[in-house]
């Protein structure tokens, strides 16, 4: 089954953040240049950094439009997830994903998508088999990554997720490895998830936001550039009892592929 890196895990962690942490501001990293709608990956200091600079003419965009909810707007990464790319573009241009449900969702975690038959375990690449994993450090699960989803190494298909997870939900979580576990969120990921993460790695994820115990777990293929309330008012959809499952059907109506400044 199509799955998310030891979801069930996570999910168990990421409820314990929202029962015992009350929600904070994003206030650990003030020197962060932000624009008015509060996204970090947004400011000037992000687009320093590879995955948040922002489109440039040629760039390969996608806008994924969510019936009722409005578009999220992706630019991907041909350069370092050729495969992902061609994967996702291909099947978007085949109207694959047309009507496909986001079919789990987990606020402050991430949405999922991807599967024509909308149960979570279908779907497959456009080569019919599930092709390997591209991973490199230029490219993170940040708030807003769009990633592959996958059953394990080298095991993509068609699904995908965005991160929805921000800089406070971090922090927060950071708050509570300490509290509970006596240990650093980097010696934690390392520990509970095999994840090796720098200083530096962990100061952009409390900054920026995102599932720092999935580094280098999925490929990252592409960073939202517009559409982040659509993100989250999809992640705060009401889910039925003990599934991740939203109770309405939210339905992903197309996914537009064009070249960023060539619109017509």
């Amino acid at each position: 089954m199509k799955r998310i890196l030891k979801l069930g895990i996570i999910l168990s962690m990421m409820l314990l953040v929202l029962a015992g942490c009350k929600k904070t501001e994003n206030t650990g990293n003030t020197n962060v240049g932000m624009e008015s709608d509060g996204e970090p990956t947004l400011s000037e200091s992000a687009k320093k950094i590879t995955q948040f600079k922002a489109p440039k003419k040629g760039d390969t965009m996608a806008d994924i439009v969510i019936d009722g909810y409005g578009t999220i707007t992706v630019k991907l990464f041909e350069k370092y997830a050729p495969k992902a790319v061609e994967n996702f573009v291909t099947h978007a241009k085949d109207g694959y994903y047309d009507g496909t449900l986001v079919h789990r969702v987990i606020e402050d975690f991430m949405i999922q998508s991807g599967d024509p038959t909308g149960e979570g375990n279908g779907g497959e690449s456009i080569w019919g088999s599930a092709f390997e994993d591209e991973i490199t450090d230029d490219l993170q699960p940040y708030r807003g990554a769009l990633c592959m989803a996958n059953a394990g190494a080298d095991t993509n298909g068609s699904q995908f997720f965005f991160v929805q997870a921000d800089a406070a939900s971090v922090q927060n979580l950071e708050s509570l490895v300490k509290e509970r576990y006596q240990l650093s969120l980097t010696d934690y990921v390392e520990k509970g998830y095999e994840v090796s993460m720098t200083s530096k790695q962990l100061e952009r994820y409390l900054t920026y936001g995102g599932t720092p115990w999935l580094k280098g777990h999925h490929t990252v293929f592409g960073q939202m550039t517009d559409g982040f309330d659509v993100l989250d008012a999809v992640a705060a959809v009401k889910t039925a009892e003990g599934t991740d499952r939203p109770v309405k059907d939210v339905v992903i109506e197309t996914i537009r592929i064009y070249q960023y400044g060539e619109e017509e």
